[in-house]
């Protein structure tokens, strides 16, 4: 009977201890990378029909670069129709749109690739079972819309992660 006991006490505190796995810098890079998706295409919005965004365009030199096409005058009965049109070579930075933006001229173009780069600190909350992650990314791989926003690809960007602790490990929560 002591040793059913014994034996008992001893699973209970074999699945305790599981259930209280600390987690590590290598066990958050690993599932904020699976779970947001890394590397992901940095995006950037265009209003294809914003006279402002037409100018922005054309002091970035994205249609001198062939990457897209300006319409520089409209009729009066074509207003609100797109100024801006996009050529074959920006059609590999092209994103996809959801239905919505598109009905509302907005076009998404990839700027560059944002990688997770590094685990800088993990914070264990209530009694570990909960844990706040902070990490870094960067930009790589810009592409010619990347004139567009220059000084965001330049600087890391430190981001935030909130882990809880399940029975079958942990999760990242959204």
């Amino acid at each position: 009977m002591k040793n059913i006991h014994l034996f008992a006490i001893f699973i209970y505190i074999l699945i305790s201890s599981c259930s209280s796995e600390k987690l590590d810098r290598e066990k958050a890079f690993q599932l904020i990378k699976e779970n947001r998706h890394y590397p992901k295409a940095a995006p950037y919005y265009i209003f294809t029909a914003d006279p402002k965004f037409a100018r922005k365009m054309l002091d970035a030199g994205l249609e001198d670069d062939g990457m897209l096409k300006i319409t520089r005058t409209q009729k009066l009965s074509e207003v609100g129709n797109p100024l801006i049109g996009f050529t074959d070579k920006a059609k590999p930075y092209l994103l996809e749109t959801s239905e919505k933006d598109r009905a509302d001229k907005i076009q998404l173009v990839k700027l560059a690739d944002e990688n997770l780069e590094e685990i800088t600190g993990i914070q264990m909350l209530d009694g570990d079972k909960k844990a706040v992650v902070e990490y870094t990314t960067s930009y790589k791989n810009p592409t010619p819309f990347a004139v567009l926003a220059e000084h965001r690809l330049k600087e890391k960007k430190e981001k935030i992660a909130n882990f809880s602790l399940y029975d079958d490990g942990w999760r990242l929560e959204d």
